[in-house]
């Protein structure tokens, strides 16, 4: 017997990220701001990353479904979504490239999408202590 699928096709998938993309691009983040002497309060918008859990919150805000644990979609859990593997994995990688050159490019905080994606340079210390040969000069 067949899985029951919260979303029912690879394209319904698609058009709800589309449609995500979409609604991410026309509402950014506002941040608030004071600028001049008197300080005067102003709200600057930055862009909104895309996310993986925005994508998820997007789909139970604008869908029936009001949970929609969408890894076993992306992980092919049991090959029970094995038609949804290419879309998923398109989706997976238009969200890791809007982070890395959002972050590249100074518009998202550069740290945060390094350790986001598995980016973080790792750097090897290495210390040493060598004994003397002959015991401790007295």
């Amino acid at each position: 017997m067949g899985r029951y699928k919260l979303i029912d096709s690879p394209e319904k998938m698609w058009d709800l990220f589309t449609k995500y993309k979409f609604w991410v691009s026309d509402n950014p983040i506002l941040i608030e701001d004071y600028v001049g002497k008197d300080a005067l309060r102003v709200m600057r918008e930055k862009p909104r990353p895309l996310t993986m859990e925005g994508f998820e919150c997007y789909v139970m805000e604008n869908t029936d479904i009001s949970y929609p644990d969408l890894s076993h979609y992306f992980s092919n859990r049991e090959d029970a979504y094995s038609d949804f593997v290419a879309i998923c994995s398109r989706i997976r990688h238009e969200i890791r490239h809007d982070q890395i050159s959002g972050g590249m490019a100074g518009i998202y905080n550069p740290s945060i999408t390094q350790r986001l994606n598995g980016l973080v340079e790792k750097s090897e210390s290495k210390i040493s202590v060598e004994a003397p040969l002959f015991g401790d000069p007295e």
